[in-house]
C-alpha cells in the first residue's frame, strides 16, 4: 500500500469494504484498516482472507450477486464487530467490451447482475444494520463510464447506481445515514488474479478494448489514467467524518472527465 494515510481518522469505526481482494477495492480496505478501522474485507474471491492478512483484518467470502449473499455479509459483520458504521461498494466492473450492437442477451444480464446488483443488495442489507447503529454512511464506487463506448450494459448499471446514491441519500438524510459515491475513470491496476472475462477476450474484443483506452484517456482533460491511490483517497474521504455534510453527490475521479 502507498499513498498517505491518516492515522486514527476511522478509530472506533467499522468497515464493510467490498469486492476487497483486488484492484480499487483491496486499496480502500487496507489504507481504511491502516487508518485505525475495523475491516472486514468481502469478496467472492478466496483469496481475500490473504489480503486481509496483510492488515490483521478479517474476510468473509461471498457472492453479492445475490441477497443471500449480501445479507451474509453484513450480518457476519455486525456479529464479529458489533455493528457497522460505515460500508464501501467496490463489486463492479465491466466484463466485455464490445458495441452494443454485438452483446448477447445473457451477456447484457450478466453485466447488470456484476455492476449494479451487489450494490444494490448490500445498501439494502446494511440498513438494518445502520439503522441499530443511529447513523452511517455508505459508498459506493460508480464509474464515468455512464458516457462512454462499447459499454452499454455495464453503462446502464453504473448510472443505476448513481441512481440508488441519490434516491437513497434523500430518503436516509433523517436517519443521520449519508450516501455518496466517486466516478472513477480510467485507473491502471496491477494484473487481476481473476479477469474480468472468464471465457478471455476474442481478437475484436481486444481492439475494441483498445479503442475504449483511446476514448477515456482522450475524454479525461488530463489525458492519462489515475492510479490506484488516487481513487481510494476519495472514496475515504467520502467515507469519514470528514465529509459529513456530504450526501447525495457523485464525485467524478477522471481527471477531468464528467462522464
Amino acid at each position: 500500500m502507498s499513498g498517505a494515510v491518516f492515522p486514527g481518522r476511522f478509530a472506533g469505526k467499522v468497515i464493510v469494504v467490498t469486492g476487497a481482494a483486488q484492484g480499487i477495492g483491496r486499496a480502500v480496505a487496507l489504507r481504511a484498516a491502516a487508518e485505525g478501522g475495523k475491516v472486514l474485507f468481502v469478496d467472492r474471491a478466496d483469496f481475500v482472507a490473504e489480503v486481509a492478512a496483510e492488515a490483521g483484518a478479517e474476510a468473509f467470502t461471498a457472492d453479492l450477486e445475490t441477497w443471500d449473499g449480501a445479507e451474509a455479509a453484513m450480518r457476519h459483520a455486525a456479529r464479529l464487530y458489533g455493528g457497522i458504521d460505515i460500508l464501501i461498494n467496490n463489486v463492479g466492473g465491466a466484463i466485455r467490451m464490445r458495441p452494443f450492437a454485438e452483446f448477447e442477451p445473457e451477456q447484457i444480464d450478466a453485466e447488470i447482475r456484476r455492476s449494479l446488483m451487489p450494490t444494490l443488495y448490500s445498501c439494502r442489507a446494511v440498513l438494518p444494520h445502520l439503522f441499530a447503529r443511529g447513523g452511517g454512511a455508505i459508498v459506493n464506487v460508480s464509474s464515468n463510464a455512464t458516457r462512454g463506448i462499447h459499454r452499454v450494459p455495464y453503462s446502464a448499471a453504473k448510472g443505476g447506481v448513481n441512481a440508488i446514491t441519490q434516491s437513497l441519500a434523500m430518503e436516509l438524510a433523517g436517519r443521520n445515514i449519508r450516501v455518496v459515491a466517486t466516478a472513477p475513470g480510467g485507473t491502471e491496476a496491477p494484473p487481476r488474479r481473476i479477469p474480468r472475462n472468464a471465457e478471455g477476450d476474442s481478437a475484436a474484443e481486444k481492439a475494441w478494448m483498445a479503442e475504449v483506452v483511446d476514448q477515456v484517456k482522450q475524454s479525461a482533460l488530463m489525458h492519462r489514467y489515475a492510479t490506484i491511490e488516487e481513487q481510494a483517497a476519495p472514496i475515504l474521504f467520502l467515507a469519514s467524518d470528514e465529509a459529513s455534510y456530504i450526501t447525495g453527490s457523485i464525485l467524478p475521479v477522471a481527471g477531468g472527465d464528467t462522464g
